[in-house]
């Protein structure tokens, strides 16, 4: 512990294929600060995951954790996706979070080989398309190479489900980080699009704080509600996007496809703004 997982895997069976984080160096992230990264050994992992079959056998869904599994080394991603195989008869998915790198430091024929071994979706966190905001949050990784590796994963048949955090850019720069944001989803569409809201443990301010400008101001509701209606209004990728912001961190949650629904979505933004709804109470958001 702690272990995290993403949302729409609350009913999946989880699978620590690793421990921590392999990069580890973003600043609004607390996920991992308590661990050090390390490779669970095969024998290890696959004797939890023969208890496991034997205790939940209709299990047909699987996260690999902890923070980047996919760094692990192909022929070991290979040897545990057969054994999930061979062990629960009904798998029909395998999900694991992801990084651009971890995405590019495979060839096309990795990743398609692990999408023919069961490895269905990945989770990436994109945070922001603006380099000036993905430099400030030390990401390792720019608008580019997001875009690479995207598209990389894409070619290979994996789903990917990205997540932008509004807020990023504060009250001063949130227009370049809206705006870098949608020319990298119009530039390469992940399956999956979700947003959440900036929202810092005790343990990271200071370390987030250190890379902002001086006089980084966080916005409020108002001010990401902004962020969300320009982004949405921007979007019109090449493929359908399927857009979420339900996740708890949200002032509001939304939910549809883009480009097709943009006109709904902006107007239940509007309805907000207009006072005709409300955004979600502050008790009930949290990380």
């Amino acid at each position: 512990m702690p272990l995290y997982r993403p949302p729409s895997e609350g009913n999946n069976l989880i699978v620590q294929a690793t421990l921590g984080c392999s990069f580890n160096h973003c600043t609004f992230c607390s996920m991992y600060k308590s661990k050090t990264y390390q490779a669970r050994p095969l024998d290890s992992v696959f004797a939890e995951i023969d208890v496991m079959s034997k205790n939940l056998p209709q299990t047909d869904r699987v996260f690999l954790a902890d923070g980047d599994a996919l760094t692990l080394p192909t022929d070991h991603l290979v040897s545990l996706l057969n054994h999930l195989s061979e062990k629960f008869q009904n798998l029909t998915r395998v999900s694991t979070y992801a990084t651009p790198k971890n995405l590019l430091d495979k060839t096309p024929e990795e990743l398609a080989l692990l999408r023919e071994k069961g490895l269905k979706l990945v989770y990436l966190g994109i945070e922001s398309g603006a380099n000036l905001i993905l430099k400030r949050i030390i990401k390792g990784a720019s608008q580019k190479t997001h875009a690479k590796a995207i598209q990389r994963a894409r070619d290979a048949g994996l789903k990917i489900s990205g997540t932008v955090i509004l807020g990023l850019g504060g009250r001063k720069d949130w227009l370049a980080h809206i705006e870098g944001t949608a020319e990298l989803i119009n530039k390469a569409p992940p399956t999956y699009l979700s947003t959440l809201q900036l929202r810092l443990d005790d343990d990271t301010f200071e370390d987030f704080m250190k890379t902002q400008p001086e006089g980084f101001s966080f916005q409020d509701d108002a001010g990401m509600l902004k962020e969300q209606e320009r982004l949405i209004s921007l979007l019109n990728p090449p493929r359908p996007v399927i857009f979420r912001s339900n996740h708890a961190s949200n002032a509001l949650a939304l939910a549809g496809n883009l480009p097709r629904d943009r006109e709904r979505l902006l107007g239940q933004i509007e309805a907000v703004r207009s006072g005709a709804s409300k955004v979600r109470p502050e008790f009930l958001r949290g990380l």
